[in-house]
Formats: structure tokens, sequence, C-alpha cells
């Protein structure tokens, strides 16, 4: 097949639409469903994310995607039962394949923002995930093959309406990549650069050089799924999988708060204190994310006021005070953060040790990096000048 016609494009408005090829073969099926002009843009990008991910970690990875950004990307490390439970897959009858905890850590980093994403794998999808994306509210999925019981899983998903699509892993694009805006015509390399190497790390210019394996893996994990998130980018990781992600914004600091402010979401989320909550055995998923999202917020007095918290819990909780936040968010260390481009001021790295930020890699060549280089020896961080820069449009 060498196209394939579309409802609309970004919008309903925006007819005729398609997506082809100008030689060869579209190098995708679509098995099941009808993909949009965006979903296409989702599946197309976090392939290439979650391909380059495995070929990293030597491990299956998975992604879901938002409006042509990552809501988190993963690796599949086991889960705690913490994870388990705040991911809410602690109720699965059948073991968490390597490729379904990929998925479970991708999918529950930012709930929130995965509402309705379009996921990829890097590896077969089996029956396992198949019944983890089931019961959430999603758009499709893209990976390399499907078990026939997977596919059946997820051909009955949205009244059979669900989209997958199974992706040639085999196929390469031409090197030359155009687009147009405006009706003028872009034209570039397309960004091969290859970030599955130490020598990403050959620079250290930190009075701390000491960067651990498990440390390495993450920040390969950052800066791979920073290539493909909207730029400006940060990425704070942890243990195989992004926890907070800040994409799109105009400058490096908000979107350092942005991507921080999630990271923090993230570890909240698994105080004892919100992993208690008294929910109601009938509250929806997607209720129950907002619920906890307000309660670890400044606002919990949404959730928590007469007349309001009964719609949420048998009981009304008590509130999760600043000073306990504060002390909890303490005891979250070893993450590690990556930047699409240089950081111009050391704002950014004080921001970055709130959420507990222990190794850095990012572009350098700001004319403060001495700044940045001194607030980071302040607080022992250890920094790696990659010489890399990652914008994505």
């Amino acid at each position: 097949m060498k196209e394939l016609a579309l409802k609309y494009g970004c919008n309903p408005n925006q007819k005729p639409s398609r997506v082809y090829m100008e030689e060869g073969e579209l190098p995708f099926e679509v098995l099941n469903g009808r993909p949009g002009y965006i979903n296409l843009l989702d599946a197309f990008n976090s392939w290439q994310l979650v391909k380059e991910l495995k070929a990293a970690t030597g491990m299956p990875a998975a992604a879901s995607f938002k409006h042509v950004s990552p809501a988190g990307a993963a690796v599949g490390a086991p889960l705690s039962d913490t994870l388990k439970k705040i991911y809410f897959v602690d109720d699965v009858k059948i073991p968490l394949t390597p490729i379904a905890t990929a998925y479970a850590r991708a999918r529950g980093a930012d709930r929130m923002s995965s509402f309705g994403d379009f996921i990829a794998l890097s590896d077969t999808c089996d029956e396992a995930t198949a019944l983890l994306i089931k019961r959430e509210v999603s758009d499709g999925i893209i990976a390399p093959d499907y078990t026939p019981e997977a596919l059946q899983i997820l051909q009955e998903k949205r009244k059979g309406t669900y989209c997958v699509i199974k992706m040639n892993p085999d196929y390469m694009p031409a090197p030359i990549e155009r687009k147009q805006v405006f009706g003028i015509t872009f034209e570039q390399g397309r960004n091969e650069i290859d970030l599955t190497g130490d020598d990403l790390f050959a620079n250290i210019p930190t009075a701390n050089k000491d960067f651990p394996a498990n440390a390495k893996r993450d920040l390969k994990i950052a800066l791979i799924t920073l290539k493909y998130t909207q730029s400006n980018s940060v990425c704070y990781v942890k243990d195989g999988q992004a926890i907070g992600i800040g994409a799109g914004q105009q400058s490096r600091i908000h979107c350092t708060r942005l991507a921080g402010n999630k990271a923090d979401i993230w570890w909240l989320r698994q105080c004892p204190k919100v992993l208690a909550l008294p929910f109601k055995a009938d509250i929806r998923r997607a209720d129950r994310d907002n619920t906890i999202d307000v309660y670890i917020g400044d606002e919990y007095e949404d959730v928590l006021r007469e007349g309001t918290w009964q719609n949420f819990f048998t009981e009304k909780p008590e509130p999760l005070t600043a000073e306990e936040k504060k002390a909890w968010l303490a005891q979250n260390t070893n993450v590690c953060l990556g930047s699409d481009a240089f950081f111009p001021f050391g704002d950014n790295i004080e921001r970055a040790h709130k959420s507990g930020v222990q190794y850095i890699a990012q572009a350098g060549g700001s004319v403060r990096d001495d700044n940045v280089i001194d607030t980071c020896n302040k607080y022992g961080i250890a920094m790696a000048f990659t010489g890399i820069r990652l914008f994505h449009h």
C-alpha cells in the first residue's frame, strides 16, 4: 500500500488528509481501527523512541505519547510492590512480562497526561500487555507484532474501533526528510545522532565524576526521550523510566520546573499516606487519578471539603501537610536529568536538586557554564557535557 486516506488532518476542517510514500510501500499495516493524522504523528515518533531505547539498553521499551511528545517512556525493569500499586497493576492475575512492565512504567509515570495516549512497544505485544492496555483510556498502539491473544483483546477495545498498527521493524527512512509550512518546503538531514555509547560521558567538568552504570543507562533514556520531545525539553529519569517530562516550553527554567513538579508528583504518589487513601470501591480510574493529583497539590481542599470528599472516599482523609510533603520529597535521591540543550543559568540546577537529581547530561556551551558547574559542585552533582543538542520540532 502506497497511501492511506485519513478522516481529516490536525482538525476536522483540515481536509483532505492522507499519508503516502513517494517511493515504495508504507512500512506499516493497520490491523484494526482507523488512525487519524495526530495518531500517526504520535505513532511514528514514539516508535523511533522505543526502538532506540531498546538499542541503547538491550531491554524492552515502551512509550506513552500525547500530542507529539512523550508523557512517559521506560524500559522493562522489575516493578516494586509500591510501583505496582501506584500504577494500578497490582491486581493483575497473570505474570507481567518485561514488555508489559515497560508499558506499566511508561503509562503509570504521569497518568493524567497519558489519558487518551498512543502507545509504542519495542517488542511483540503479548497478552499481559494487552490486558493492561485494555482497561486504560487510549487511542491506539504501534508495535512490531502482536500475539493472537493480544490482538483479539485489543480488537475488542473501544467497541472494536481501537487503532492497532503493526510496524515493519526493518524499515529505514531516507536520510533526508522534508515537511511543508505555509506552502514552503523545509529539508534537512534526519537526526541520526547515536545516543547509545558511553562517549556521552567523556567530558565531565564537575568535581564529582562518578557515573555508575545505572546512571548512564538512565541518562541515555533521558536523552533519547528528549530526541522525540517538542523543544525546549528536559527529562527526569529514575530506575529505568522517565518520571517527569517538560516539553515545548519557551524558557528552560520553566521546563525544568514543569518536569520537576511532575517528578515530585510521581514520588508523592508513593507516600504511605497517599497509598492509604480510602477510595470508594466503585470510583473510576480517571477520577482516582484526578483526585490523587488534587490531594497532593496545594488545592487539596477541593477534594476534602464537606459534601465533596464523600464522592471519592469512604471516610474523610487527613490532608498531606506541607511538612509531610517536604520530608517525603527529601527521600527521593539518585534521580537523573537530561536536557535537549545547555542550561543557561544555575537556577535550573537549583530546581533539579530539589527533586533529588544527582546526575545530569546536557549539551554545555553556555557563556555561564561556570555558574552551572559551580552550582552542581555545591550539591555534589555529577554532570556531563555531551556537546549534543537535541531540538525537535
